[in-house]
């Protein structure tokens, strides 16, 4: 009896951390570089870090960090349908359009495909939080202005949570800063969390 008593509690241990994650349901972090830990070890990335505080909260989730180094709005459109087939997850993380704007895509261009990424984590009545990003001074006033408010009308339009810039407090710092001047070090990425959970905690 004491066996089997042993046997039941080993099986419970194990199922009951699966079930509180499932629970809650999976959040799925949709992004590039800056979100997928590039120039460090990915254990010391925003995203991991964001499991690790879930993990210790009172109702902890799964998170699947299915961000790409050089990932681009139409690469997560082409990605996004079998991510959300594959984790059903109840909170998505946008994190895209650094790359296109470096390339100095049009943004009618950028904001057409977040818009379809959005729709599509709408339709499956997930919910959606949206992460800016701001480019380099020397793109011009104009494209960045406009891209800072292309996130800003997204976030209205479809009624979601919008981190203005992830970088926010990092990337003028260099200490907090790759030697490429573009990526976070792994000192900056509590920073980023930072700045992503205020926002995040709301959405959860």
């Amino acid at each position: 009896m004491r066996r089997f008593l042993g046997v039941v509690f080993l099986i419970f241990s194990t199922w009951l951390p699966a079930v509180v994650a499932a629970a809650g349901g999976n959040v799925l972090v949709l992004g590039d570089s800056l979100s997928a830990a590039h120039g460090i070890a990915p254990e010391a990335g925003w995203v991991t870090l964001l499991q690790q505080r879930l993990d210790a909260s009172a109702a902890p989730r799964r998170v699947i960090n299915a961000s790409i180094s050089g990932e681009t709005t139409a690469g997560g459109l082409a990605r996004l349908p079998a991510l959300l087939k594959e984790h059903a997850p109840t909170l998505v993380l946008i994190e895209l359009g650094a790359n296109d704007g470096l390339r100095g895509l049009p943004l009618t261009e950028i904001r057409a495909n977040l818009g379809k990424l959005l729709t599509q984590v709408r339709d499956t009545k997930a919910r959606t939080v949206l992460i800016g990003i701001e480019l380099p001074v020397n793109y011009g006033p104009q494209y960045r202005d406009g891209l800072r408010a292309m996130y800003r009308d997204l976030a209205g339009e479809f009624n979601v949570p919008l981190v203005p810039f992830l970088l926010e407090g990092v990337a003028l710092d260099p200490a907090l800063m790759q030697d490429d001047g573009l990526h976070p070090n792994a000192q900056g990425q509590p920073r980023l969390l930072d700045n992503v959970w205020p926002v995040l905690k709301g959405a959860l």
